[in-house]
């Protein structure tokens, strides 16, 4: 991955054809935008493209960050705590810290997705992971193992499953 220096106060530009791409053609497509080590540690940013229903993310939440989905194209069904949302293109979702969340895309709808951790952790690995993971050359204990590296702890909700199960 590629990042353009902007100028001297550290912008960057990543140019559209420098995104690493995770699970192109798959279900879940996830573009790796920029991660806490590019933005001085300001926010981590991915693209994730879900197909038809596709799952995103199970039910987790972020002890010290912030997370929020603006939805580029396509609804997306997410859990904030113990309700269920569909956000739609032009809909923006911030979850604070400490808040169950959850996502995929809505049944019968794909969706597009920009999201943004604040403050940035570095993320890029944890989306390797999960790739892994997919491909079975990572375990679930793998994942489990990893959740306070990447502030991201897994839980359970009723009312995620009740949704999804429909």
């Amino acid at each position: 991955m590629t990042f353009i220096k902007a100028d001297d106060k550290g912008s960057i530009i990543v140019k559209a054809g420098d995104h690493e791409v995770l699970g192109e053609g798959a279900p879940t497509t996830v573009r790796l935008l920029a991660d806490a080590s590019a933005t001085g540690g300001a926010l981590s940013c991915q693209r994730v493209v879900l197909g038809e229903g596709a799952n995103g993310a199970t039910p987790h939440h972020h002890a010290h960050r912030s997370e929020f989905f603006y939805v580029l194209d396509g609804a997306l069904q997410v859990l904030t705590d113990d309700k269920v949302h569909v956000a739609r293109e032009g809909d923006l979702l911030v979850v604070p810290p400490g808040a169950t969340h959850a996502f995929g895309a809505a049944q019968g709808q794909r969706a597009d997705v920009l999201i943004v951790i604040t403050p940035g952790i570095e993320r890029f690995e944890y989306f390797r992971l999960l790739a892994r993971l997919q491909q079975g050359h990572a375990t679930i204990q793998d994942l489990l193992d990893s959740q306070e590296l990447y502030d991201n702890h897994f839980s359970q909700s009723e009312a995620w499953e009740k949704a999804r199960a429909n």
